[in-house]
């Protein structure tokens, strides 16, 4: 009774605190929306505890593919800034108060856990502090803090759906509006190559940054149209998903962005083509194929009407030549996150009068972190790979008891992670958020295969063929 009592006190406190703030706010800006928006505010906290998966989805979601920046109607509304805040607070309320989300441990998260080390390590010796704390404190420690959020949330079958289901569908939105300007000729480098936001200095006015956020849903829209059980219209989803992003891929003619999606359907077709004679066949004549439908050879740099190794090739291993000499002078701590850029000079033989961004995952990752980061960062990316092929061995002969969304994520993160891989030599996204995302959801599904599928039996080891007839 006196539980009751206090209750009843409780909420018409709250109650009174809301109106007297709507009537304040109400004094100060007399508009519907403000009295609307508090009222709503409780409802959203509600949601916002209730769903933390979902928030902490939608904040990387917003932050990698640039959502704001892509429909530019919602950059005012400051969407990532309150999916940040909202992502926190849950992740707050969740462990440190009730502690619904448990934290826990593995060695992949240890490997990981040493590369933010060492990258923290870099940035506080870096040769230009400025720039590198500015990248972290911006940047870097979200995607650090999401790795865990995502790793520790996602737990069952509707949670991995989800988070396949709104990375294919935001990569869709990407792909279209990519496609759109081609063909309206809106923001276009070098004449022929697509870009999204230029004008308002977005990420995504680079074409090889904007193939490096196209490529990663290309491996869930595969993935969605693969698995059996999905749904007509799941799959129907991820058919259309799929020739969009593939499209704008090629709109791009980002050697990169094509080597990615080559190596993601490749990894699909390995697995299904019994005779490997035919697929590779298959491979080659397919890669010619999409080197002449992405017209590289037209390419401004880079293309057929500049002779010898071309200029951009060229440019690449000028900054892979400086990237390494930035290594040999800073062999555990690199020159410090984000200073590759900055350093250029100090370290290229070859100064044409600016700087060049270093165009490839692992030269970056040498420059910035040194000999020692590099060398953490393989081993994680090994053993992430190792984990995610046991992981799909394990689920695919134990298909009767895993569903469907559980199978396709396992399928779209190993063809993601290896597609990353080969791409990686041309893409700078080591210190951006695919391979963490990627990381974060291979970690995940372990641990639900761990806790919920027999073990492999000691005598067995998967193969590298896993189930080719799945």
């Amino acid at each position: 009774m006196v539980l009751g009592t206090q209750c009843r006190s409780t909420q018409i406190l709250l109650t009174l605190i809301l109106c007297l703030l709507i009537g304040i706010l109400w004094k100060l800006i007399p508009h519907p929306a403000v009295a609307i928006a508090i009222g709503l505010f409780p409802i959203a906290i509600l949601f916002t505890l209730h769903q933390p998966f979902l928030i902490v989805l939608l904040f990387v979601i917003f932050s990698f593919f640039r959502i704001h920046e892509v429909f530019p109607q919602l950059y005012d509304l400051k969407i990532p800034l309150l999916l940040s805040i909202a992502s926190l607070g849950a992740l707050s309320w969740h462990i440190g108060l009730t502690q619904k989300i448990k934290a826990w441990w593995c060695p992949e998260l240890s490997a990981m856990s040493v590369f933010f080390g060492l990258v923290l390590l870099g940035t506080l010796m870096a040769s230009n502090i400025p720039i590198a704390i500015e990248y972290f404190k911006n940047i870097y420690w979200k995607i650090i803090v999401m790795t865990f959020a995502i790793a520790w949330l996602a737990s069952t079958a509707q949670d991995f759906s989800l988070a396949s289901k709104l990375i294919t569908f935001s990569g869709m939105l990407v792909g279209l509006v990519a496609l759109s300007n081609k063909i309206n000729g809106i923001g276009l480098v070098e004449e022929t190559r697509v870009t999204i936001g230029r004008n308002i200095g977005s990420v995504l006015g680079d074409p090889n940054d904007l193939a490096l956020v196209l490529m990663l849903p290309v491996a869930f829209a595969i993935s969605l149209v693969m698995t059996d059980s999905m749904g007509r219209f799941t799959k129907f989803f991820g058919l259309f998903s799929m020739l969009v992003l593939f499209f704008a891929i090629i709109a791009t003619q980002s050697r990169g962005g094509l080597l990615g999606i080559m190596a993601i359907f490749g990894v699909y077709g390995y697995r299904r083509i019994q005779s490997k004679a035919l697929f590779f066949s298959f491979a080659g004549i397919a890669a010619i194929a999409l080197f002449v439908l992405a017209d590289i050879s037209g390419r401004a740099s880079g293309g057929a009407a500049e002779t010898g190794i071309d200029a951009s090739s060229m440019g690449r291993l000028y900054a892979w030549e400086a990237a390494y000499g930035m290594a040999l002078h800073n062999p555990f701590s690199g020159v410090g996150i984000n200073n590759f850029y900055a350093n250029y000079f100090s370290y290229s033989p070859h100064w044409d009068g600016r700087n060049h961004a270093v165009h490839s995952t692992w030269f970056g990752v040498l420059a910035e972190t040194g000999f020692l980061g590099l060398i953490v960062f393989v081993t994680a990316i090994v053993m992430l790979v190792k984990t995610s092929l046991r992981s799909l061995y394990r689920i695919e002969q134990n298909l009767n008891q895993v569903d469907p969304a559980i199978h396709a994520t396992a399928q779209a993160v190993l063809a993601g992670l290896l597609g990353t891989v080969v791409s990686a030599t041309f893409l700078t996204q080591g210190f951006t958020w695919p391979i963490y995302i990627l990381a974060a959801l291979v970690i995940a599904i372990a641990r639900w295969v761990n806790l919920h599928l027999p073990p492999i039996p000691v005598t067995k080891s998967p193969p590298h063929n896993i189930n080719p007839n799945r």
